[in-house]
């Protein structure tokens, strides 16, 4: 016995003199894995003197557990809160080593009974540059033992946020479900990724908010570069996208301005939707923008001895077999700016040669280098190639038009049964469509609207398609029938000037067949990038990203079901606005089917 209480095996004091309980105290030793910045950037030094001397201290970082059993009616009634404590010895890291860049700290919190089992983790980052926290984890926790958090987010230094980063363990809890002394910081980090709904956004803000399509044109560089604003009204009511808060373009309110190369490599998106969080991502962040003014030249000067066009066929094959040449200078700055990750990406492995694409399978064999041009080979890429959702079993015959009939007259198909019955292995056209051995891709309904504004205000030059596929014996689809169609004016309505092409082996006709079905290509192609690729993949799952940022905690089960599907679907729209399908963009000056929405609709 001793003045004040008594000490237990362990040392600490459980009874005073008097025989009343005093509240036992401890220790609990936590552990975080993190990547830091400076093994990340390797380009820029954002250390400054406070923060070496907060390296140099251990107090850079500090954490403070939460109670999520005991609430606090001087906090808002949120759990109780610990006391800071400081990560240990920043400068240093514990063994073993961990993979890659990681780094492993300690921690040590003060705990006693009176508190309970935490809930959550306060964090702030003291030091002038953001690290990637993955993990942390406390050890043998009274009542619960250990206690594991999966962060997997970027923390930038405190004075950046309105309110500090909280973190949960790795648990599910619907709303009612989430202990009371928690809901305060559920509801505290939901209203931080909801933002208010003002400013420019920058890099470290952590805002999922929506704004309309309305940074595809670039109003500044003329007329001929506007384009309409998308989402938000009767005609055009979707799609959404995360909010920049960039200003107006100059001379239209209405467009927000653009960032342009290497900035556009800046735009904003929360740093959690950010591509990758290890070396290469940063590598590309921070080193090749510097290289981009002198490769996208180099790239036009390739494609621009004849402007938007390939001069011939060896040309489409020296991107596979030989590649672009690179100048020597070029060549030894990217090898001293860009990691062998990346070189080995977009170059060959003597580094000679910029945008060598693997060969395809097709043509790898030289000594029949006409096999992509047969019609099996068509017919096979109906299914392995871009966009086999679009094929459909043929009820009808011939083929119907669904465009409106206020507006469009004469639209059903021209393709007749003498065109095609001597293709079917015997059968007759009922013979082949009752037991479903004909097969239609259709493009015509898509492309009619369409093709007056190409041809007439664009270099690009198409038709609207319809092509009948049969279905052999062998298991193969076979080209049995193309119609190509423009649209002609017939009185106050549109009507269609139609032409159906069949296979031919030899002279003239065998070649005016290839050329047809490479429209069909073309088509296939355009429709797979722009709408079954970007329309109805890309920017349809953009508003749920964000609605489920803003609307699910980060412990909600439907969260951490969806989390994982969203991986950087924010970074690829925003770039893809930026650099694809804006204004004068590369699928602009590359597809024909991309001019279509955003060129025609102004």
């Amino acid at each position: 016995m001793i003045l004040g209480g008594v000490l237990n095996a362990a040392g600490n004091v459980v009874k005073d003199i008097t025989g009343g309980l005093n509240k036992s105290s401890k220790t609990i030793t936590g552990s975080l894995v993190l990547v830091k910045k400076n093994l990340l950037d390797l380009t820029s030094m954002t250390s400054t003197v406070a923060d070496g001397l907060f390296e140099l201290l251990g107090k850079g970082v500090t954490l403070q557990l939460v109670s999520a059993e005991n609430s606090d009616p001087a906090n808002g009634n949120g759990g109780k809160l610990g006391k800071v404590a400081a990560l240990e010895y920043w400068n240093l890291t514990f063994t073993p080593p961990l993979a890659g860049s990681d780094s492993l700290f300690k921690v040590t919190f003060d705990w006693d009974e009176e508190f309970g089992i935490p809930g959550a983790i306060i964090l702030r980052n003291n030091h002038a540059a953001e690290f990637f926290l993955k993990t942390i984890t406390l050890e043998d926790v009274p009542g619960a033992g250990k206690i594991h958090f999966v962060c997997n987010s970027w923390v930038y230094p405190d004075r950046q946020y309105k309110q500090p980063r909280v973190f949960f363990p790795n648990k599910t809890y619907l709303p009612h479900e989430m202990p009371a002394a928690l809901r305060k910081y559920r509801e505290e980090e939901l209203k931080a990724l909801r933002g208010d709904g003002t400013g420019q956004l920058k890099q470290g803000d952590r805002v999922y908010d929506y704004a309309l399509y309305n940074d595809l044109g670039i109003p500044d560089k003329g007329t001929q570069y506007t384009r309409p604003v998308l989402g938000g009204s009767a005609q055009y009511p979707y799609p959404r996208r995360g909010r920049t808060g960039r200003p107006p373009s100059r001379t239209d309110p209405n467009t927000e301005s653009r960032l342009f190369l290497p900035d556009v490599l800046n735009i904003y998106v929360p740093r959690d939707e950010e591509f990758g969080h290890l070396k290469l991502s940063d590598f590309i962040t921070y080193n090749l923008k510097g290289l981009v003014n002198k490769i996208i030249p180099l790239l036009e000067a390739f494609v621009n001895f004849t402007p938007n066009e390939f001069d011939s066929f060896k040309d489409v094959d020296n991107l596979y077999f030989n590649g672009i040449p690179l100048p020597t200078d070029l060549i030894n700055q990217l090898a001293s700016n860009i990691p062998l990750e990346m070189m080995k990406e977009f170059f060959r492995s003597d580094g000679q040669q910029l945008l060598k694409f693997p060969v395809p399978n097709v043509i790898k064999d030289r000594s029949n280098p006409i096999a992509w041009r047969t019609d099996e080979e068509f017919g096979r890429e109906m299914i392995a190639g871009l966009d086999p959702l679009l094929i459909r079993l043929l009820m009808e015959f011939p083929p119907t038009s669904k465009l409106d009939p206020e507006v469009y007259v004469h639209q059903n198909s021209s393709i007749t049964k003498q065109d095609i019955e001597y293709n079917l292995d015997g059968l007759t056209i009922e013979e082949a469509l009752s037991s479903k051995r004909l097969f239609i891709l259709d493009h015509h309904d898509t492309l009619m609207p369409y093709l007056g504004k190409i041809n007439d205000y664009t270099e690009a030059k198409t038709y609207a398609s319809r092509t009948i596929l049969f279905l052999r014996g062998d298991g193969t689809l076979k080209p049995v029938a193309i119609e190509l169609s423009l649209p002609k004016q017939e009185g106050d309505k549109i009507g269609a000037d139609s032409k159906v092409y069949t296979p031919a082996e030899h002279g003239v006709e065998s070649w005016i067949w290839q050329l047809a079905k490479a429209f069909v290509t073309v088509n296939d192609s355009g429709h797979h990038q722009l709408v079954s690729h970007w329309l109805n993949t890309h920017a349809v799952l953009e508003p749920f990203v964000i609605a489920t940022n803003r609307q699910l905690s980060v412990v909600h089960p439907i969260y951490k079901l969806l989390h994982p599907h969203f991986k950087d679907t924010m970074t690829i729209n925003a770039l893809a606005r930026e650099l694809l399908v804006n204004a004068d963009g590369v699928i602009e000056k590359t597809f024909f089917l991309e001019n279509t929405p955003w060129r025609c609709l102004r």
